[in-house]
Protein backbone atom coordinates (compact mmCIF):
# COMPACT_ATOMS: atom_id res chain seq x y z
CA UNK A 1 0.00 0.00 0.00
CA UNK A 2 1.19 3.32 -1.08
CA UNK A 3 1.66 6.42 1.76
CA UNK A 4 2.12 10.13 0.82
CA UNK A 5 3.41 12.69 3.21
CA UNK A 6 2.08 15.91 1.07
CA UNK A 7 1.64 17.55 -2.02
CA UNK A 8 2.03 20.37 -4.11
CA UNK A 9 1.93 22.29 -7.67
CA UNK A 10 4.76 22.45 -9.20
CA UNK A 11 5.90 24.45 -12.27
CA UNK A 12 9.53 23.10 -13.16
CA UNK A 13 9.35 19.26 -12.32
CA UNK A 14 8.04 18.38 -15.51
CA UNK A 15 9.17 20.65 -18.72
CA UNK A 16 5.64 22.75 -19.78
CA UNK A 17 3.26 21.64 -17.61
CA UNK A 18 1.15 22.49 -14.03
CA UNK A 19 2.17 19.41 -12.33
CA UNK A 20 0.51 18.06 -9.03
CA UNK A 21 3.39 16.35 -6.72
CA UNK A 22 2.92 13.69 -4.92
CA UNK A 23 5.55 12.79 -2.42
CA UNK A 24 5.21 8.99 -1.83
CA UNK A 25 6.61 7.70 1.16
CA UNK A 26 8.77 4.71 2.75
CA UNK A 27 11.54 5.31 0.07
CA UNK A 28 14.06 2.21 -0.05
CA UNK A 29 16.78 3.91 -2.09
CA UNK A 30 17.73 6.56 0.77
CA UNK A 31 19.72 8.43 -2.12
CA UNK A 32 23.01 10.33 0.42
CA UNK A 33 22.46 13.93 0.21
CA UNK A 34 18.58 13.35 -0.21
CA UNK A 35 16.76 16.67 0.33
CA UNK A 36 13.60 14.82 1.15
CA UNK A 37 14.88 12.31 3.93
CA UNK A 38 11.30 12.46 5.79
CA UNK A 39 9.86 10.65 2.83
CA UNK A 40 12.03 7.48 4.09
CA UNK A 41 10.04 6.99 6.61
CA UNK A 42 6.85 4.76 6.08
CA UNK A 43 4.34 7.44 7.42
CA UNK A 44 1.85 9.71 5.85
CA UNK A 45 -1.86 9.05 4.55
CA UNK A 46 -2.98 5.74 2.59
CA UNK A 47 -2.75 6.26 -1.00
CA UNK A 48 -5.23 5.01 -3.51
CA UNK A 49 -7.62 5.21 -5.99
CA UNK A 50 -10.32 7.69 -4.16
CA UNK A 51 -7.76 9.37 -2.42
CA UNK A 52 -6.19 10.54 -5.73
CA UNK A 53 -8.99 11.01 -7.03
CA UNK A 54 -10.19 13.91 -4.26
CA UNK A 55 -6.55 15.17 -4.76
CA UNK A 56 -6.85 15.61 -8.60
CA UNK A 57 -10.00 17.19 -8.04
CA UNK A 58 -9.06 20.16 -5.39
CA UNK A 59 -7.06 21.78 -8.27
CA UNK A 60 -9.46 20.62 -11.38
CA UNK A 61 -7.96 22.40 -14.65
CA UNK A 62 -5.24 24.19 -12.82
CA UNK A 63 -3.45 21.02 -13.11
CA UNK A 64 -1.94 19.51 -16.98
CA UNK A 65 -0.55 16.57 -15.18
CA UNK A 66 -0.13 14.66 -11.74
CA UNK A 67 3.16 12.94 -10.78
CA UNK A 68 4.03 10.30 -8.38
CA UNK A 69 7.13 11.41 -6.85
CA UNK A 70 8.91 7.95 -5.46
CA UNK A 71 6.52 4.73 -4.87
CA UNK A 72 10.30 2.99 -5.58
CA UNK A 73 8.94 0.38 -2.38
CA UNK A 74 5.88 -0.65 -4.52
CA UNK A 75 6.37 0.08 -8.53
CA UNK A 76 3.63 -1.79 -9.31
CA UNK A 77 1.02 0.10 -7.13
CA UNK A 78 2.37 3.51 -8.87
CA UNK A 79 1.38 2.06 -12.19
CA UNK A 80 -1.72 0.94 -10.89
CA UNK A 81 -2.50 4.85 -9.90
CA UNK A 82 -1.44 6.24 -13.19
CA UNK A 83 -3.30 3.71 -15.19
CA UNK A 84 -6.04 4.83 -13.01
CA UNK A 85 -5.29 7.99 -13.73
CA UNK A 86 -5.27 7.77 -17.65
CA UNK A 87 -8.51 6.30 -17.32
CA UNK A 88 -10.29 8.10 -14.87
CA UNK A 89 -8.83 11.92 -15.98
CA UNK A 90 -8.05 11.34 -19.65
CA UNK A 91 -6.63 15.25 -20.25
CA UNK A 92 -4.01 14.77 -17.73
CA UNK A 93 -0.61 13.56 -18.17
CA UNK A 94 1.01 11.08 -15.82
CA UNK A 95 4.62 11.23 -14.54
CA UNK A 96 6.67 9.19 -12.31
CA UNK A 97 10.07 9.89 -10.39
CA UNK A 98 11.84 6.67 -10.10
CA UNK A 99 15.16 6.54 -8.07
CA UNK A 100 16.27 3.85 -9.42
CA UNK A 101 18.43 3.69 -12.41
CA UNK A 102 16.39 1.77 -14.64
CA UNK A 103 12.30 1.36 -14.78
CA UNK A 104 11.05 -1.51 -13.12
CA UNK A 105 9.18 -4.30 -14.85
CA UNK A 106 6.23 -3.49 -13.10
CA UNK A 107 5.49 -0.47 -15.03
CA UNK A 108 3.94 -0.07 -18.20
CA UNK A 109 5.21 2.80 -20.29
CA UNK A 110 2.23 3.47 -21.79
CA UNK A 111 0.64 5.03 -18.42
CA UNK A 112 3.30 7.43 -18.54
CA UNK A 113 4.17 10.30 -20.21
CA UNK A 114 6.96 10.83 -18.12
CA UNK A 115 9.47 8.79 -15.86
CA UNK A 116 12.38 10.24 -14.47
CA UNK A 117 15.33 7.61 -13.51
CA UNK A 118 18.34 7.69 -11.18
CA UNK A 119 19.54 8.43 -7.72
CA UNK A 120 20.25 11.77 -6.56
CA UNK A 121 24.34 11.88 -6.37
CA UNK A 122 25.52 14.96 -4.89
CA UNK A 123 28.66 15.41 -6.92
CA UNK A 124 26.67 15.16 -10.22
CA UNK A 125 23.73 17.79 -9.14
CA UNK A 126 19.98 17.09 -9.94
CA UNK A 127 18.81 17.65 -13.38
CA UNK A 128 19.33 20.84 -13.53
CA UNK A 129 22.93 19.98 -13.73
CA UNK A 130 24.01 19.22 -17.08
CA UNK A 131 26.53 16.80 -15.54
CA UNK A 132 23.76 14.87 -13.49
CA UNK A 133 23.47 11.06 -13.76
CA UNK A 134 19.64 11.43 -13.69
CA UNK A 135 17.26 11.53 -16.80
CA UNK A 136 14.05 12.19 -17.47
CA UNK A 137 12.19 10.61 -20.37
CA UNK A 138 8.76 12.02 -22.74
CA UNK A 139 7.07 8.06 -23.19
CA UNK A 140 5.21 8.46 -26.55
CA UNK A 141 2.57 6.75 -27.85
CA UNK A 142 4.81 4.16 -29.26
CA UNK A 143 6.66 3.27 -26.56
CA UNK A 144 9.50 5.55 -27.33
CA UNK A 145 11.59 6.96 -24.87
CA UNK A 146 12.77 10.02 -25.68
CA UNK A 147 15.41 12.26 -23.20
CA UNK A 148 14.38 15.76 -22.67
CA UNK A 149 16.67 16.17 -19.77
CA UNK A 150 18.86 19.37 -21.35
CA UNK A 151 15.29 20.79 -20.95
CA UNK A 152 15.91 21.29 -17.36
CA UNK A 153 19.49 23.40 -18.23
CA UNK A 154 19.22 27.08 -17.82
CA UNK A 155 20.70 28.83 -21.25
CA UNK A 156 22.76 31.87 -20.35
CA UNK A 157 22.28 34.81 -21.67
Amino acid sequence: MLKYATTDVVFQEIPGEVTLAINITACPCRCPGCHSKYLWADSGRTLDEPVLDALIGEFGDEITCVAFMGGDGDPAAVNRLAEHARRSHPTLRTAWYTGRTIISSAIEKGNFDYIKVGPYIKHLGPLDKPTTNQRMYRIHSTGELEDITALFWKKKP
